[in-house]
């Protein structure tokens, strides 16, 4: 009778932990081999025997789901975690579970008698990872390196950053002196006010006479600017998932010779429709100005149908019929060609300007773009005669212009690989933190107070992983900021080394062997011994995760000015894919699992370089992983061991 009730409440306890957290549990009997769900009632389903349930997984993920239960049995382990995968008939519907084992009730030999397993749907953070992973691998950083003049400001609207192009566009000696706070979007003499929470991508194009542009609130006096500036801008406001303006990216340049070119080419067709008596003179001052810029002469006779190209070098005339006007385009633009043509033949009294890419192809290999400009000629009773213009190679300009366009687009996806730091970050800090939260609000449900050391256990173990993810993260921000001081001092590494070596290999495993070879009995260095220190503890704490047998060996040597440190283990290594991001923020393991808090090689990495010196691993999957960290100082006193 009391074994019924223990085992109502057992149920009603387990039942109550799934619909807290929203987990599947099953069981495991050793004796009969059966496993069995738990229903969200606390009930048993229906058992199934090793092959059926087989069948809810994947083939490759069974037998290493076997092999863990099977060891947990035998008791060479409590508990377990391992990463499984539904099996689907197509790899886009697989599902992704995290199974960990506990053992649920032990016999009189010590030997689980029951297990317990908690199955947890991770499919959404398994893609959200792939994703994040990609684009961490896919792009870079191009603010700096960027053609364009790049700013951005702020949620507040503030200038936080701008790059050394629009230091130059806009004069600017000293790049700090724009980035004290004072500097808002809203002043900006390029930007038309629109409130914050209303803005949208928006392409601006001003003209600015810095002469009469004396307001205080733009400081612009302080760079001394002069004269007119025609500058473009697109402005791109930047917003999280919920929508909350998160900050203001503006990109531009300054396009005043390009104006003041085509203000020039305009008033130059201006005078060319005009037509005097010293039109010969007036020729050659144009042709004198189109042969330093490139640009050729054409005609359209609209009553012969006729295409006259004019070389001003050679004087020759090309002509050329509308068919083959229109096939030298590009099949795309075909119809515009044809299109201009038609508005010619009906002799339209405006001028026509082109763009047009034709089939020919420069030395560069690239399709050339020409730039039309065609003006009506009118004769003695005002009715076109003919079309005169010019035409030039603008394909560098159009290459300069997708260019652009290209960067732009990366500079978007820069601040989506800014972003996905952030929510990788913020997932590893939320996942402990959902637990907390979770086992702390079942004190304030219904619960049996015999599950309350569990809850407290639980709230515990998440705390410390969460304290140590927030520590790391801390640290880490205070090294890529250089904010981290090194002082070297005298010390005799010879005894200090074993000391730092057993401080981190407190969590080994019981099957694991240290191995400290000791070649010198004495080796005083001018190091920084604190930070040397701390590298050592991490890669041995490291070494202790990933070995679950065999040795753990940690050394040393000093040879011409530089400290050598190598710890190698014998434990499972990583793939030629986790360890080429070894080194990376928060980067995962085959299994899915961070190493440590995720930032314990990052930090060891900027640790040794800061240092000035540098750090190699080498990992052979399944066998063992070998690391190095060399670091340069100093020895007043080398006194080695006598080799037997």
């Amino acid at each position: 009778m009391n074994q019924d009730i223990d085992n109502k409440k057992q149920k009603a306890r387990l039942a109550l932990i799934m619909k807290t957290s929203k987990l599947r549990l099953w069981f495991y009997d050793p004796t009969t081999r059966h496993f069995c769900y738990l229903s969200e009632e606390g009930d048993y389903e229906r058992e199934y025997n090793p092959a059926d349930f087989a069948l809810f997984f994947h083939r490759d993920d069974v037998d290493s789901m076997r092999a863990t239960i099977f060891d947990i049995c035998e008791g060479k382990m409590d508990t377990a975690k391992v990463n499984c995968r539904s099996r689907e008939k197509k790899d886009s519907d697989c599902r992704h579970y995290e199974i960990s084992f506990s053992v649920m009730s032990r016999g009189a030999d010590g030997l689980p008698t029951s297990l317990m397993a908690i199955q947890h749907d991770v499919t959404e953070e398994y893609e959200r990872r792939q994703k994040i992973s990609q684009l961490l691998v896919r792009y870079h950083t191009i603010f700096n390196s960027s053609l364009l003049d790049m700013l951005y400001y702020d949620k507040n609207g503030v200038l936080t950053e701008v790059n050394e192009r629009a230091c130059m566009s806009f004069n600017v000696k000293d790049r700090e002196q724009v980035l004290d706070g004072s500097f808002l979007l809203k002043n900006s003499p390029f930007f038309t006010p629109v409130p914050l929470e209303e803005m949208t991508n928006t392409l601006t194009s001003s003209v600015i006479d810095f002469n009469d542009f004396n307001r205080p609130q733009y400081r612009l006096d302080e760079f001394g600017l002069k004269g007119k500036m025609y500058y473009e801008s697109t402005i791109n406001p930047i917003r999280n998932e919920q929508g909350e303006l998160e900050g203001v990216y503006m990109s531009g340049h300054d396009i005043t010779e390009m104006v003041g070119s085509y203000h020039r080419l305009q008033d130059s067709l201006k005078k060319l429709q005009q037509g005097t008596d010293s039109i010969k003179q007036y020729i050659a001052n144009i042709d004198y100005a189109l042969s330093v810029s490139g640009v050729q002469l054409v005609n359209y006779y609209p009553h012969s149908y006729t295409f006259e190209l004019i070389n001003r070098e050679s004087k020759k005339k090309l002509r050329m019929s509308q068919l083959r006007c229109i096939r030298l385009a590009t099949p795309r633009f075909r119809r515009t060609v044809n299109s201009a043509l038609n508005r010619m033949d009906h002799l339209t009294t405006h001028g026509i300007m082109q763009a047009i890419e034709i089939e020919i192809r420069d030395k560069k290999g690239r399709q050339i773009w020409l730039l039309f400009n065609m003006v009506p000629m009118l004769n003695e009773k005002g009715e076109v005669e003919r079309y005169f213009g010019t035409y030039r190679d603008i394909t560098d300009v159009v290459e300069t212009e997708q260019r652009l366009a290209v960067e732009t687009k990366k500079a978007l996806e820069t601040e989506l690989l800014k972003q996905a730091f952030l929510t990788n970050m913020s997932y590893e800090i939320r996942t402990p933190l959902n637990n907390i939260i979770g086992y702390a609000g079942l004190f304030t449900s219904e619960h049996d107070e015999s599950d309350e050391p569990f809850f407290i256990e639980q709230i515990k173990s998440s705390t410390d992983e969460l304290l140590l993810v927030v520590n790391d993260i801390l640290y880490i921000s205070r090294l890529e900021a250089n904010m981290e001081d090194y002082k070297k001092e005298t010390v005799d590494f010879a005894s200090a080394f074993e000391a730092y070596c057993h401080n981190g290999l407190t969590d080994k495993q019981p099957g694991v062997q240290p191995v400290i070879p000791q070649r010198y009995n004495k080796l005083v260095l001018e190091i920084d011994a604190h930070h040397v220190a701390m590298i050592i503890q991490r890669l041995c704490h490291l070494s202790c995760m990933t070995t679950k047998h065999g040795t753990i060996t940690a050394s040393y040597e000093y040879h011409r000015g530089e400290l050598t440190i190598r710890i190698e283990d014998t434990g499972g290594g990583f793939t030629s894919e986790v360890a080429t991001h070894i080194f990376d923020h928060f980067t995962r393991r085959e299994g899915g699992g961070l190493l440590g808090s995720g930032l314990d090689l990052a930090i060891v990495k900027l640790l040794a370089q800061q240092m000035g010196g540098t750090i190699e691993l080498q990992s052979d999957y399944g066998k063992g992983t070998s690391v190095w960290v060399s670091i340069p100082c100093t020895a007043t006193v080398i006194e080695r061991k006598r080799e037997n």
